[in-house]
Parts: structure tokens; sequence; C-alpha cells
């Protein structure tokens, strides 16, 4: 079955900081089987997102998930840094 890119959008955004819903939680909310969640998830991960897995705290996010963050924040300023981590749901001490 094809799924709408907007919905599917939609989901993975779910699936990203701050909300960090779990796919098996997605899949009963939105009637989409976790097989093809986690394939999207995969391909997302592929194409750069940072979609945590085990759990929405940082601190127990694997090392390709931190240096995806690393790298995005890399060039930022403080201003640009703490907007993007407002928006995750992130402290700017979790990413230094």
């Amino acid at each position: 079955m094809r799924y709408p890119a907007e919905r599917k959008e939609a989901i993975l955004k779910k699936m990203a900081p701050p909300m960090s819903i779990t796919i098996p939680e997605l899949a009963e909310q939105e009637g989409i089987t976790a097989t093809t969640l986690y394939n999207w998830r995969k391909q997302a991960r592929a194409r750069g997102q940072v979609l945590p897995s085990r759990s929405n705290e940082p601190d127990q996010w694997t090392s390709q998930e931190k240096f995806q963050i690393v790298l995005e924040t890399a060039p930022m300023n403080e201003a640009e840094l703490s907007a993007y981590c407002r928006e995750r749901g992130l402290y700017p001490e979790q990413v230094e």
C-alpha cells in the first residue's frame, strides 16, 4: 500500500524528538504495520534524519545518532544551537 508523502513525513516527525513516539505506539495509533514504520525510519536515517530507536533520552542514543547531531550543529552559533535544541527537546549541554 502506498501512503501519501505528507502522511509519511508527519509520522516521521512523531518519531523524532521531542515527541519520540515509539514504533509500536505509532503502529497502533496510525493503523500502519510496524514493519512499514521501521522501514520508513531506516530510509529516513539513510537520508541523515535523527530518529532515536530506544529512548527519547539522548544519553541512551546510539553513537551514530549522537554523531549525526554533532555534525548538524557544528556550524551553528549559540542562538542557532539554542533554537535547534528547543525544536528537538534537547539541552545545549547534551549536544556539547
